[in-house]
C-alpha cells in the first residue's frame, strides 16, 4: 500500500510518541517523513531528559498536505508549544483537515490543534493536564485510551501507543473521511 505520512515535530517531542508510530507505519509499508521547522535534526525528550536526534526529511516550508495521506503529531510539552507559534505549521495542519485526510495526535500535541482552530465540536482525548484547554476550545473531551472521530485519532499518553498506532493505521488505510473537518 503506497501511503506517505507526515510526522510534524520539532525539538522537545516525546521520543516514544514519534518513534513508535513511525515504526508501526513503516512496518505497514508506509513512507514516513519527519517534517519540521528546519533541516538537520530534531532532539527528542525522554524520561525527563534530552535524548536522541532524529533526521528531518522536509521543512514545513517545503512540505504540502497534498503530498501526504495523513498527519501524525507526537506530544511532549516543548514540541507542540513551539509548533503552535509557527503560522506555517498551523497552515500545514489545517490543510490536512480541509483535504479530509486522517490526522492523529497524542498527549500534548492537541495544543497545536487548538491553535490551528480545528478542535471545535470534535470528540477527542489528550494528556489530562490539557483537558481544560481542549474543552475551552470547544472539543468534546473524553478520558479514553484512543478516540476516533471521522479520521481524527487522539490518545492520552505513551501507555496508549499500541491502541493509537492500531487506529492510526486503520484510518490511513481507510483514506479520506468526508466528515473530517476543521
Amino acid at each position: 500500500m503506497d501511503k506517505r505520512i507526515a510526522i510534524l515535530a520539532t525539538d522537545g517531542f516525546e521520543e516514544s510518541e514519534l518513534k513508535s508510530p513511525k515504526e508501526a507505519m513503516e512496518k505497514e509499508g508506509f513512507t514516513v517523513d519527519i517534517v519540521s521547522e528546519n533541516l538537520g535534526s530534531i532532539k527528542a525528550w525522554s524520561d525527563g531528559n534530552w535524548s536522541n536526534n532524529y533526521q528531518v526529511d522536509k521543512t514545513i516550508g517545503n512540505a504540502s498536505a497534498k503530498d501526504y495521506n495523513a498527519l501524525v503529531l507526537p506530544g511532549g510539552v516543548i514540541n507542540p508549544d513551539k509548533l503552535r507559534r509557527n503560522e506555517d505549521a498551523l497552515l500545514f495542519v489545517r490543510d490536512f483537515f480541509k483535504q479530509e485526510k486522517p490526522v492523529a495526535a497524542i498527549c500534548h500535541a492537541p495544543w497545536t490543534l487548538i491553535s490551528a482552530d480545528v478542535v471545535k465540536g470534535r470528540k477527542m482525548t489528550s494528556f489530562h493536564s490539557i483537558k481544560d484547554d481542549l474543552i475551552n476550545a470547544g472539543a468534546n473531551w473524553v478520558d479514553e485510551e484512543v478516540v476516533v472521530d471521522s479520521g481524527f485519532v487522539t490518545s492520552r499518553n505513551p501507555d496508549d501507543l499500541p491502541a493509537f498506532n492500531s487506529k492510526l493505521i486503520e484510518e490511513i488505510k481507510e483514506g479520506k473521511h468526508e466528515e473530517q473537518h476543521a
